[in-house]
């Protein structure tokens, strides 16, 4: 059965923004970890970063991770999300590395790699003001010394986050937290921590002003690869393809109709006051996309003429009054998707995957 609603990954160019954003980072002694969580870890997506140079990867989810080494992905895998306890035994089997802030944590991975007779690689968080996960300053030197006293895990490196819940920039100054730490635990605690991991695709435009603290040397990059976009920093990334995905969606009605609902407004579905303005009739399509389906503020159709006027569980109805062509039941409407979208858009059952190679 044909599907009304296809995501279309093209690999090629996907292949060729890894390449330019490991070719940029490389200028600066940067590895680029490429981040597998936006696409859902499609194996098909991953060969991509890979042919691009891309020779480590991250995942916040276990599963995600777990299905890629069964897909005989050899590489070296973090888990971006701090391990719960739960899930150590897992954490130390399918993956290399894991960030973590929690020593308690920290303690069960050790114990938990000394029973497969392994050595588990950690990277301790630091919040340097984004307040997600992370150890404040102050207690970072308490937390090394005793991951020091743990045989089961080696303190490979600091890293931060920054941009996804506080909304904080990186900077010279936050960045610059990291190095002073690593030079305060080589010095007091005499143990070399090899990886400063200064953050993910925010990061990249103090990379591109030559302006990134020398001692960062590894970025953790899903977005400014798979959509060459920085939604942090609001912009477009030089150089990079944009069009790396695309979402079609088939229209199922096409109906001149009020722009006002007719009768007495209460809630929606979802428990939301909609709110109209009355600009008459108007030829609206419905297409077989909806919340269930995908983050609706994650897409915008491609033609700029159109607007979306709303979505339900099941059906997006779109104002095409001013479409750049006619728009006919069977016609599909082509949707571009920002990280959100894309996030939940290859998470969909419903929606059937495509990968096309070509069209650089």
């Amino acid at each position: 059965m044909q599907c009304s609603l296809v995501l279309e990954s093209y690999l090629d160019k996907i292949t060729e923004n890894s390449k330019r954003v490991v070719a940029k980072c490389l200028e600066q002694e940067i590895q680029v970890v490429g981040v597998t969580k936006g696409f859902s870890a499609m194996h098909e997506i991953v060969a991509a970063m890979q042919v691009g140079g891309i020779e480590e990867f991250a995942d916040s989810r276990l599963e995600n991770i777990i299905k890629l080494r069964k897909r005989y992905l050899h590489n070296p895998i973090t888990l971006l999300r701090i391990p719960s306890l739960s899930d150590v035994d897992d954490v130390v089997k399918y993956a290399d590395t894991s960030i973590n802030s929690e020593i308690t944590v920290i303690k069960a991975l050790s114990d938990a790699a000394i029973r497969i007779d392994k050595i588990h690689n950690i990277i301790l968080m630091i919040d340097v003001g984004d307040l997600r996960e992370g150890i404040l300053e102050e207690n970072v030197l308490g937390i090394a010394t005793q991951i020091l006293c743990l045989s089961g895990v080696n303190l490979v490196g600091l890293g931060t986050n920054m941009g996804c819940f506080g909304g904080v920039l990186p900077s010279v100054d936050n960045l610059g937290i990291l190095i002073k730490l690593r030079y305060i635990i080589e010095k007091q605690l005499g143990h070399r921590v090899e990886i400063l991991s200064g953050g993910a695709t925010s990061t990249l435009l103090l990379v591109e002003n030559g302006m990134i603290p020398g001692g960062i040397n590894q970025l953790r990059i899903g977005e400014g690869i798979l959509l060459g976009t920085d939604t942090t920093n609001n912009r477009k990334i030089p150089g990079l393809y944009q069009d790396t995905f695309r979402l079609r969606a088939e229209v199922i009605e096409v109906k001149d109709k009020p722009s006002m609902p007719i009768g007495n407004i209460g809630k929606d579905a979802f428990g939301n006051t909609p709110e109209f303005i009355d600009v008459g009739i108007r030829k609206r399509a419905i297409v077989a996309l909806g919340k269930q389906d995908v983050y609706i503020e994650g897409v915008f159709p491609m033609d700029e003429k159109l607007e979306i006027l709303g979505a339900s569980s099941d059906h997006m109805i779109i104002d095409i009054t001013n479409a750049s062509k006619e728009i006919v039941v069977g016609d599909e409407i082509i949707f571009g998707l920002t990280y959100s979208g894309l996030l939940s858009a290859s998470d969909s059952r419903f929606i059937e995957k495509q990968f096309i190679k070509g069209g650089l």
